[in-house]
């Protein structure tokens, strides 16, 4: 049994670290991470990587979340660039 805490553990670790790299949380509304990358973009902060530098988050974490908070309808996407919505700025006010 004791071998099985650790592994419970480091289940329950994994599961927490996924659930906190959402930026947008179930009920629609954006995450610490994705009000921070929100805030970014209204700034005029379009590419994935100014918005890192800008927030401090992972790359990887910002290009994800970015595809999220578009697929929520929060900003918009074009050539590899993104814009706030109207929808997006009225979540963060």
């Amino acid at each position: 049994m004791h071998g099985l805490v650790p592994l419970q553990e480091e289940a329950l670790g994994k599961s927490l670290q996924e659930k906190d790299m959402a930026c947008i949380s179930s009920d629609g509304k954006p995450t610490q991470s994705g009000t921070k990358m929100l805030h970014a973009l209204k700034l005029a902060l379009g590419a994935p990587e100014e918005i890192a530098q800008n927030t401090g988050l992972p790359l990887f974490k910002v290009r994800s979340g970015l595809r999220e908070i578009a697929q929520a309808g929060l900003a918009t996407e074009t050539s590899g660039k993104y814009t706030i919505t109207e929808k997006g700025v009225e979540l963060i006010k």
